[in-house]
């Protein structure tokens, strides 16, 4: 996807992401504010960060292995 309209860093959609779409959200200098094209989101930088946050609370574990012994035992 091209680059052109981007802000400085190329952030997720944060209501697009949290339904598992990767969509790049783009910048609006006159307004100063992100949005995105698929769904109509739009918000400033900070609160593009603090969406996307709640974003990695819910995948991070995404990576760990769980063994037998992670989990409680109910006999």
């Amino acid at each position: 996807m091209a680059q052109a309209g981007k802000g400085k860093l190329n952030y997720r959609c944060p209501s697009c992401f949290l339904r598992d779409l990767d969509i790049d959200m783009f910048y609006d200098k006159d307004k100063k504010e992100y949005f995105c094209i698929r769904c109509q989101y739009t918000g400033s930088e900070e609160d593009v960060q603090e969406k996307n946050q709640m974003a990695r609370f819910r995948y991070r574990s995404m990576m760990k292995r769980y063994s037998m012994e992670d989990f409680e035992k109910f006999d």
